[in-house]
């Protein structure tokens, strides 16, 4: 089991080493291109006026240094889903030792930090031209069908004993599809709870971040009401957002609602785009 584990890594590893030479050579190629294309526009510069011939030259330079930047876009893709898939690796090892019974007990600080970093190496969703964002990328809502994957992290809505309820980052164990209902970890090594809950009291986080730049419909737009992860702490309140991420590795930024300041709203404080999620009414959901 242990050398399958190390052997897929390891072919992954060598799998991206290769892409990046490849990336490389594509990169340096792409770069002749665009020289030549700067020293024809400097010689148009310098007499006042291009030549025929230089436009056809130009025309054709053009065109092939979108061709090698395409080939290098390509190429980077494959060098990020090795890396996805390495990931993907990990969480399925870690996934099954914890079904066996060895679950590893974090400290509260290495798990803050965890979580943050899970949220920074979210994939960024980078569609074509005129493609539209998918589900579960940035505020784009999952389908109506969609099932969070055994592994995936949630928000939860729980119930404690004195009836309270609230919002909770939690690890989908199982999902029953005759019932409808998931089995999740509480992700606090605090409480180490599992609990069944119904489709409805649990909302898929978003699978991917979104680059505002290129798709700004794609993030909660400003005072948008949310659900925000508080820092620090592995529970979701409601919030509103002051500032919407503005490039890719961005954060929202947001004012959580707290009866203890004066105007209702805590100070600005800064939330990853995996932990920002629609509001969602307790009262509708039975």
């Amino acid at each position: 089991m242990a050398d399958n584990y190390v052997a897929e890594i390891q072919e992954r590893f060598r799998g991206i080493h290769a892409l990046v030479q490849n990336i490389s050579d594509e990169h340096k190629k792409g770069a002749t291109a665009i020289a030549s294309i700067n020293k024809i526009h400097e010689k148009a510069r310098q007499d006042d006026k291009i030549t025929q011939t230089n436009k056809q030259k130009l025309r054709t330079l053009y065109s092939t240094a979108i061709n090698e930047a395409e080939a290098e876009e390509a190429l980077i893709q494959k060098a990020l889903e090795k890396l996805y898939e390495i990931r993907s690796i990990k969480n399925e090892r870690r996934i099954k030792a914890k079904h066996a019974g060895n679950k590893e007990t974090i400290r509260r600080g290495a798990l803050m930090k965890a979580l943050q970093t899970a949220a920074q190496a979210l994939p960024l969703w980078i569609g074509k031209p005129g493609e539209k964002p998918p589900p579960l990328c940035g505020s784009i809502p999952p389908d109506s069908n969609y099932v969070a994957k055994v592994g995936d992290m949630v928000a939860a809505l729980t119930r404690s004993p004195e009836g309270d309820e609230n919002w909770i980052l939690a690890e989908v164990v199982s999902y029953n599809g005759s019932t409808q209902k998931y089995e999740v970890d509480d992700i606090d090594e605090e409480q180490k709870e599992r609990l069944t809950l119904s489709k409805r009291r649990v909302m898929p986080l978003p699978t991917m971040r979104i680059n505002p730049e290129t798709d700004p419909d794609a993030s909660c737009p400003k005072d948008t009401i949310v659900m925000a992860l508080y820092p620090q702490t592995t529970c979701f309140y409601k919030a509103v957002v002051n500032i919407p991420p503005q490039y890719h590795n961005d954060e929202y930024e947001v004012l959580f609602e707290d009866s203890s300041y004066t105007e209702g709203y805590s100070p600005p404080l800064k939330v990853a785009q995996r932990y920002v999620i629609s509001l969602r009414d307790k009262k509708a959901i039975k």
